[in-house]
Formats: C-alpha cells, structure tokens, sequence
C-alpha cells in the first residue's frame, strides 16, 4: 500500500469520528501538494462542504487536528481555502527508505492478476521490420512486461502475415531477376534480400501498367486480357474523356485512378503473380517450395532485427495457418441471423444501428477476409490460452476494423469479447528525407539502429566518456546507448500521439532523453563502487530530512502507483516521464549535497542509501521499457 492510500484510510476513519459519516476512498481526492504551499500531499475539502453543511476551512483545521492527533505519519498540516495540505512526518519515509532501498522488484507484485494475451510486430514477409514495426514491438512488449509486473500472467504473441499477392510478388520477382542468387551468395541480410525483390516487382508493375495506361487513353485497349475489365474500361474512358473535356478536373483524377488500377492488375507481371497466388492456395509443389525456401530467408532476417531490439515471443502464428479459420463463425452467425447474405452470395454484418456500416465477413465465391480471419484466430487464442484479456498492438489506422472485430464477437456471444483492446499507436515520422530508404518513405529498422549506433559514437567520443573501454566494451556500450535513445524516444509520449522521430535529439546526455538516464545511473553506480572500494559500512542511523532528500524519496515512494496506472492505461511513457523525473531529481540532490564526502557519517549513510534506491528505481523502470542501464559510462 502506497503513502496515499494510507492516507486515504486514514483520513477516512477521521471524518467518520469527527461527523459519523462514511466515505469511500475512492471518492476522496489526494494528490501532491502545489509546490507554492508548505505540505507532501493535499485533500480537497469542496465535496464535504453539502453533506457536512460547514465551511471548507473549518472542515479542513477540524479534520487537520484529528489527524494529527490520530494519524502518526501526519507531521503537521495547513488549510488554504478549500484545501487540506498535510505534511508526512520524516520518520515515515526513513522508514520507507530502510526498508526498500535494496529492492530491486520495489513496486511490482507478483500475484493477484488474470491471464493476458498480447499480439504485437505481425510484419509482413516480403519486406523488412520498419520503423513503424519499431514503436510496434517496443509498445507490445513493454506493455506485457509491465502487466508482468503488476502480477499477470502474459503471453506474448506476433501474427506473421506470410501469404497472399505481396508475397507472390517477392516470389515472382525473384524467379525473373535473381538468376538463383541467396542472402548466402550476396551478402545481404534475408529480409532485406527478399524486400529488395518486392522493390522490384513494384518498380516492374509500375513500369508495364504506365504502358498500358497510356495505350488505354490513346483508346488501344489490347493490353487488357480479361473481358470484364475491358467493358469496365470503356466506360470509365468515355466518362474520363467527358470529365476532362468539362474541366472536371477532380473527377477526371479519380477516374484516372481507377483505370491506372486496371492496368496495374493487367500488367504481365501482375498476372502472373496472380496466378502464383492460385497455385499456392491449390498446394502446387513448385510454388510452396518457393514460398518456404524465401519465408526461411526472412524469417532469419527477422530473427536478427528481434534479437538487436530484445523483442520475443511465446507463440508465433502464420496467416498461412489462420487464413481459413473464422469460416465456421459465418455458418453460425447466419443461421443466429447475426450475418446474412447478399444475392451474389457473399456474406455480411449490418452495424448500422451501432454507428457502423455493413461489413463483409466473407466473398461470393466463399474466401475469407481480413475480420473472417481475425475472428477465427480470436477464438483459437481463447482456445490455447483462455485468457481474461487480449490485447491487440496496432496502428490507429486500424480503429475501426478493431471495433468491428470487438462488436461482431459481442454480437455472436463470445464469452471474451469484452476482454478484447486495441491498443492503438500513431505514425512516426521523420524531420527530413536523409535517412537510407528502400521504399520511399519507409525507413528500416536496421538502417535506423545503425544510424544510432554511429551517433552514439560520435557523442561519446566528443564527450570523453569512452576513453578507458576495450573494443568490447565500448561496442556494448553503443548498443545499449543506441536502442535505448530509440526505445525512450519512441515510448516516452503517449502512444496515440504521432511521433517526429529526431535521431540527434535521442542521443543527448542531457535531456529528455534514454542517454541521459543511462548516465545518471551509471554515476549513481559509480558513487556505490567508490563507497564499497573504501569499505564503507554504515554506523549511524538519520533521524531528519532535508528537503532535496525527502523530495527524491517521496518520489521514489510513487514507482508502484506509476506502474499501476500504466497497466490501466496501457501506457509505457508513464514510466518513461517518471523515471527520467527520478533522475532529474537525483541529479539536483547531487549537484546540491555531497554522497562520499558528506558533513556526517549519518548524512553520508543516509545518501547512499537513497542513491541504492534511486538506481534500483531507475534500472528497473527501465528495465519496463526494455531499456538496459549500464554501470559506468
């Protein structure tokens, strides 16, 4: 139990004596004392003034005294208008301070929760990780590590979405351009040699559609094969030409658009990977040998961007393995009247009535889609796990499919529906276009880390900090330095904020910043070797605090609430904005008081105490973050 906690009972059993009146703690508001007023934590009085018919200002001096004479962590208090501001007595967090300071699990608890699915990374195979995958993966398993923390037992687990057209591309392209080359042969990282080869494919695509495109506005439909698409083009042709012809400009680019999708889907290239399509999901040996033998070569690829990043899973499933699952949800959810069909056959969900549209759950010629799927894997998931909550680590893009996924559980009585949650991310974006890209606007991951990596170099190195480190050592250190300036950087605002990602900005020894906690730790480290080399032992007990001392353990006393909140919140840059406020705080109390060569042995006892404290705190919020702090920078 936390100090406010305690202080909630406590002033709750005050006002049942002073006015025989019960009142919930939930319903009592404490928070931390304004910094312009004397006091640790303030009661708002305004909610009493109805029931109890006093003034706020006799409420707060009645309740003050009854306090202080009952309560023994009360020290003193103070009344300011309609607010309640007590001070805790030093004695309480001395004690707290003995107590704790050795913890490393202070603030978690390892009990008393349910069971937690986590779905997060799901890439596709025909490209590698990204820099959205990053936020992804960094959100997903901080996430679960912190429902770890707050005793849930979590199982973390990523959708590998590994058929379909786009790995048919990668496919295609590599049986056309590759003349048999491997990752092995050339060098090249698997995801990245298989994402190069969908670079390709597109670049082909997009070069014999704009043949074809332009042959279809000269009027020479010869390029399109099938007879469907060339009625279709006659149409849109000759409502292109009036559009254009009227200087409809805005209807004539959306026409344009439509016929250049045509000519893409008529290209050689296009077709033929269609048709690759066809001859996986028929099982055509050739086709799935190639399919395995290219999915292995990322796989390895992904393998080691996950182990770099310290993502990991307990359970992988493939879209190869769950694209027919959901199916059998369809058959019940018509004959419930759930789902109905259309006269082409296809199946849908009317949401109308809950501010949704009608949805389609599976196509006239009896293919899943992406909800299909998604339910089916839901249900396999509370088959495996039943778990009490599965969480879902997706782009905010994704919104609306994860509230049509909720609802049609809700709708189809699932007992897990309610146990379903988005946790929802927004984009990152960069300042400016310097970055290598392979895609355009994608940045790789790889290609990012190792950006940090040489920015990590050069910043240690101006700074002297690396001057004494072997090889080894200091390659470890700009690892850690490096992923841990990307994961603060994109966990330390609220997920659902869109992020402008600054490279520079990550890697700063005094900011706001993953650096600049890794160094405060590791100077807090440095201090408790100094003390132990000189074989310091503690002889005299503290009695008092001085502010700067009693505000940093007051601090630290709040690493369990933090937690909480960011499990309920499903928030990790709570933790993040705590412990870099942590080794803010530290810092003002060393630039402020001296640790090995304190005015006492008492004070000196005291304050190595507190930094023990401190790194433990530090180390393990961001050991939530899967961040590692080092022990000497």
């Amino acid at each position: 139990m936390g100090i406010v906690s305690e202080l909630k009972e406590w002033i709750g059993r005050s006002l049942k004596n002073l006015y025989g009146q019960d009142f919930a703690t939930g319903d009592l508001t404490v928070g931390n004392t304004k910094p312009e007023f004397e006091g640790d934590y303030t009661l708002v009085l305004f909610p009493f003034i109805k029931i109890l018919k006093k003034s706020p200002e006799l409420i707060g001096k009645e309740l003050g005294e009854d306090l202080l004479a009952s309560c023994p962590v009360v020290f003193s208090y103070n009344v300011i208008k309609g607010f309640l501001n007590i001070t805790i007595a030093d004695s309480y967090w001395l004690d707290l301070l003995e107590k704790n300071h050795q913890d490393s699990n202070f603030g978690k608890r390892s009990s008393g929760a349910g069971k937690v699915v986590v779905e997060y990374s799901s890439p596709n195979t025909n490209k590698p990780l990204h820099m959205g995958h990053l936020r992804n993966n960094f959100l997903g398993w901080s996430v679960a590590e912190l429902l770890k923390a707050t005793g849930h037992t979590v199982i973390k687990t990523a959708i590998l979405n590994d058929r379909g057209i786009h790995i048919c591309k990668s496919m295609n392209s590599w049986l056309k351009f590759a003349a048999g080359a491997t990752p092995d042969t050339t060098g090249v990282k698997g995801d990245h040699f298989v994402g190069d080869y969908y670079v390709k494919a597109e670049n082909t695509i997009k070069e014999q559609s704009a043949i074809i495109l332009k042959s279809i506005l000269d009027g020479d439909l010869s390029g399109i094969k099938e007879q469907a698409d060339q009625a279709q083009v006659e149409k849109l042709l000759a409502r292109f030409r009036e559009s254009d012809a009227a200087g409809k400009k805005e209807e004539a680019a959306k026409i344009h658009d439509q016929l250049k999708e045509i000519a893409r889907n008529n290209s050689e290239f296009m077709r033929e990977t269609k048709q690759m399509l066809v001859d996986w999901e028929a099982g055509e040996p050739a086709v799935r040998a190639l399919w395995e033998k290219m999915n292995s070569w990322v796989y390895e690829g992904f393998n080691e961007t996950y182990k770099k990043i310290g993502s990991d899973f307990d359970q992988n499933y493939f879209e190869s393995e769950t694209y027919l699952l959901g199916k059998s949800f369809v058959e019940d959810g018509l004959k419930s009247g759930v789902f109905f069909r259309k006269e082409d056959g296809s199946c849908w969900i009317d949401l109308t009535a809950d501010g949704l549209d009608e949805k389609i759950v599976l196509r006239k010629d009896g293919t899943s889609v992406y909800i299909t799927q998604d339910l089916g894997l839901a249900d396999k998931k509370y088959e495996q796990y039943g778990y009490d909550q599965s969480l879902y680590v997706i782009a905010d893009e994704q919104n609306y499919h994860m509230k049509v996924l909720k609802l049609i559980l809700q709708k189809l009585g699932k007992p897990y529906a309610e146990g379903i949650h988005h946790v929802s991310y927004g984009l990152v974006e960069l300042p400016d276009g310097r970055m290598k890209t392979r895609e355009g606007t994608v940045v790789d991951a790889d290609d990012l880390i190792e950006e940090l990596k040489s920015v990590a170099r050069q910043k240690t190195e101006e700074l002297g900090k690396v001057r004494d480190f072997n090889p080894g050592e200091l390659n470890e250190l700009l690892d850690t330095i490096s992923i841990g300036a990307l994961k603060f950087f994109l966990l330390r605002v609220d997920a659902k904020k869109k992020i402008i990602f600054n490279p520079e900005e990550s890697i700063d020894f005094s900011g706001f910043t993953g650096p600049f906690i890794q160094w405060t730790h590791a100077r807090i480290r440095s201090i408790l070797r100094k003390a132990s080399e000189e074989g310091y032992t503690a002889s005299a007990a503290a009695t008092s605090l001085l502010p700067t001392e009693k505000e940093l353990i007051v601090l630290l006393e709040q690493f369990g609430i933090i937690i909480e909140q960011a499990v309920n919140d499903h928030n990790p840059s709570l933790i993040a904005n705590y412990v870099y406020d942590v080794a803010k705080k530290y810092s003002s109390m060393n630039a402020e008081l001296r640790v090995l060569t304190a005015e006492s042995d008492e004070k000196k006892a005291l304050r190595l105490k507190i930094c023990l404290f401190a790194a433990n705190v530090i180390s393990s919020g961001m050991g939530l973050l899967g961040i590692r702090v080092p022990q000497r920078m």
